[in-house]
């Protein structure tokens, strides 16, 4: 909701138009006794929103562009995507300020297969749990003592106001995002030509590069948004431009890290179109397969 009045905010500002709010559960915020990975991927988050689309009962919606799979059902496009906001992912936690602090054996909860393969990589002993609901659910359970760490994304908590429960951020290269992490996206029917003009006006450009990029990768490695996979781009301010780094765990027959040591590619390359910033992305993959990554349609859910 907070994504919304945000939208509708700039909307009003930039555009002039008068917006009213449709507010939606969708499924994925239904289910909150499983891992999104085993009952159909970030995905769910999105479809009662497109059926809203397609009965003409909403004109737009917005995304957390992580949550968005990288080829959209036909008859829908994506019109723009904003300026992202912090895409790093935060430690949250009562008694500890980093996660060289936690004891050994501690429990942090968190339900994304990336963060699991990539907290374990760095702390094999922790014990990851699952992790669901919305911020406020998952604040209280921490607070509730079920948790010794959560890991949210440092974005939906600054947007919220919540960014004094942040004890660290992880940078980059420490533990890298997921594609398109701290992103908005606008989605349309394909077919709503106005609406495309008018919301390519508050397009970010250089996000948008750089999700394409990450989003890439992701498709090009099976397609789901539920997988061990972490895409993140940075400019690096010179003539190449972009420079995109993925990274891909194993979860584990016991739905904790595998042994083995995490399968990582990087790249640079000028971007200034979606189709340089495809192949970018289609780079990475290939580097990523060629180390040893499995398809993610071959890769067993714990």
């Amino acid at each position: 909701m907070w994504q919304a009045e945000h939208v509708k905010d700039l909307l009003q500002a930039r555009l002039g138009w008068q917006v009213e709010l449709l507010g939606m559960t969708t499924l994925g915020d239904q289910i909150l006794d499983r891992s999104l990975s085993k009952v159909g991927g970030k995905g769910l988050f999105v479809k009662e929103l497109e059926v809203a689309l397609s009965e003409g009962r909403a004109d737009l919606a917005v995304h957390s562009l992580k949550d968005v799979p990288m080829d959209l059902p036909e008859g829908f496009a994506l019109a723009c995507v904003l300026e992202r906001e912090d895409p790093r992912d935060a430690l949250v936690s009562n008694h500890f300020s980093s996660l060289d602090e936690l004891p050994p054996g501690a429990v942090v909860g968190t339900s994304s297969l990336r963060r699991l393969v990539l907290l374990k990589s760095l702390r094999p002993d922790l014990k990851i749990v699952p992790l669901r609901g919305n911020l406020d659910t998952r604040l209280r359970k921490l607070d509730e003592g079920q948790y010794q760490a959560i890991v949210l994304a440092a974005a939906g908590l600054k947007r919220l106001g919540l960014e004094t429960r942040i004890r660290c951020a992880f940078e980059p290269e420490q533990m890298l995002p997921a594609a398109g992490q701290g992103a908005l996206g606008i989605e349309v029917r394909a077919d709503r030509s106005d609406l495309l003009a008018a919301l390519a006006t508050l397009a970010h450009q250089p996000t948008w590069l750089a999700v394409t990029a990450e989003r890439t990768v992701s498709r090009a490695m099976g397609g789901s948004c539920s997988m061990p996979l972490a895409a993140f781009v940075r400019a690096t301010g010179d003539a190449a431009g972009m420079h995109l780094e993925a990274a891909w765990g194993e979860p584990g027959s016991d739905g904790q890290g595998s042994a083995q040591p995490l399968v990582r590619a990087n790249h640079r390359a000028a971007v200034l179109t979606f189709a340089e910033a495809e192949a970018l992305g289609e780079r990475v993959a290939a580097a990523l397969r060629a180390g040893g990554a499995v398809w993610a349609a071959n890769t067993p859910v714990p």
